[in-house]
C-alpha cells in the first residue's frame, strides 16, 4: 500500500478515517492508497516535528500528507528539508500539505485556499458592506492567520470588515500577522492583543459592533479542553459565530448556541472547513482537480460520518445540517 498521511494530535478520532475510502472511490483514485495517522502532542519539541518529516521523506511508500494543528511548528522545524515551498507557505510560515514527487519533498500552505472557500461559503457576497461588522479572531496559528490573510485581501474593498481584531497568547504569532499586514499593504485596520485571558477576551468581544464575525481558531474545545471565553461572555447582537472545530467538547460553540435565540446569532462549526481543507490537499497530493460541484457531492458522501450537529441559524436556537 502507498501511504497518504494525516499528521495531527489525535487522528484516530477524525471523521476522515471513515470518509476517505468513500472519497477515494468517488474520485477514482488508486485503491492501493491507505490513510495513516501520525499523532504528535501539542507543544512537542522541534526535533519531534523534524523527525516526522525526515521519516516521511525516507519512506518510499509515502505519497503525501495533510497537517493539522502542527502546521507552523513543522515549517519552523523542517522547512529546509523541502525541495520546494509554495508562496503561501513562505508568506504564512506554515506547511499544511506535503507531497513527494520524483524523490523530492514539496510543501504547500493550503489554509489560505481553505479559508477563502470557507469564508465565501459562510458569509456570501458583500457581507461586511451590508453589516458594517468587525472580525474578532481568537487564535493566530495556521488557520487563524490564513483567515486573517483572506480578510485582508477580499476582492471588493467595500466588503472588508471595519476592523480585524486578533488575540493570541503567543506574541510571535501576532508579530507574524502584523508582518503580513505590512507586506500585503492591507488597508483594513488591524488590532492585535497578546492575551489568552478569558476575561480580557470577553472585553474584546463586548467591544464589537452588532453583526460582527467571531472566530474560535485556538483549537480549544478539540485539541485542548475548554473555551477561550469565560462563562460570562456576551456575543454581539446578530453576530456570526464560527468555531473551526467540528468534534470534541466544543465548549465555545455551545456557549454561542446558548445565546443564539436571544442574541439572534448564526452559529457555525468547522465541518465545511474540514471538507474544504481535505479536498484542497487531496487535489494537490493526487494531482486531481476537484470542481465545486464535486466538492458538494463529496460533502454529501461525508454526511454519514458527520458528528452530531453543531450549527444554529440566526435566532432559531435549533439544530440542523450545515454541510
Amino acid at each position: 500500500m502507498r501511504r497518504f498521511v494525516f499528521v495531527g494530535v489525535e487522528t484516530h478520532g477524525s471523521s476522515i478515517r471513515a470518509i476517505f475510502p468513500a472519497w477515494r472511490d468517488r474520485l477514482e483514485l488508486d485503491d492501493d492508497v491507505s490513510l495513516d495517522g501520525v499523532d504528535i502532542p501539542v507543544g512537542a519539541p522541534p526535533d519531534r516535528y523534524r523527525k516526522v518529516v525526515e521519516t516521511l521523506l525516507a519512506d518510499s511508500s509515502f505519497l503525501g500528507a495533510l497537517v493539522t494543528t502542527h502546521k507552523v511548528a513543522i515549517y519552523e522545524a523542517a522547512h529546509d528539508l523541502f525541495a520546494e515551498l509554495d508562496h503561501f507557505a513562505r508568506l504564512c510560515g506554515e506547511v499544511s500539505c506535503l507531497a513527494k514527487r520524483d524523490g523530492k519533498l514539496l510543501g504547500w500552505a493550503k489554509d489560505p485556499i481553505t479559508a477563502s472557500r470557507s469564508l465565501d461559503d459562510l458569509l456570501g457576497p458583500l457581507y461586511f458592506e451590508q453589516s458594517g461588522g468587525d472580525v474578532l479572531c481568537l487564535g493566530a496559528g495556521g488557520a487563524g492567520t490564513a483567515i486573517i490573510l483572506c480578510l485582508m485581501t477580499r476582492a471588493a474593498v467595500s466588503d472588508m470588515p471595519g476592523r480585524i481584531v486578533v488575540a493570541d497568547a503567543v506574541p510571535a504569532r501576532l508579530d507574524a500577522v502584523r508582518r503580513l499586514h505590512r507586506e500585503l499593504e492591507a488597508t483594513v485596520p488591524l488590532v492585535c492583543h497578546a492575551t489568552g485571558s478569558p476575561a480580557e477576551l470577553d472585553q474584546l468581544l463586548a467591544a464589537l459592533p452588532p453583526r460582527s464575525v467571531v472566530i474560535n481558531a485556538t483549537g480549544m474545545g478539540k485539541d485542548r479542553p475548554g473555551s477561550p471565553l469565560s462563562e460570562n461572555a456576551l456575543f454581539p447582537q446578530g453576530a456570526i459565530v464560527w468555531d473551526l472545530n467540528y468534534r470534541g467538547a466544543l465548549d465555545f460553540l455551545h456557549q454561542a448556541q446558548a445565546q443564539a435565540t436571544v442574541r439572534s446569532l448564526r452559529v457555525e462549526d468547522g465541518w465545511r472547513y474540514f471538507i474544504f481543507g481535505w479536498t484542497s490537499v487531496i487535489e494537490e497530493v493526487f494531482q486531481r482537480p476537484i470542481s465545486a460541484d464535486e466538492i458538494e457531492i463529496l460533502a454529501t458522501d461525508a454526511d454519514f460520518a458527520r458528528p452530531l450537529r453543531a450549527s444554529v441559524r440566526a435566532g432559531d436556537g435549533t439544530s440542523g445540517s450545515s454541510a
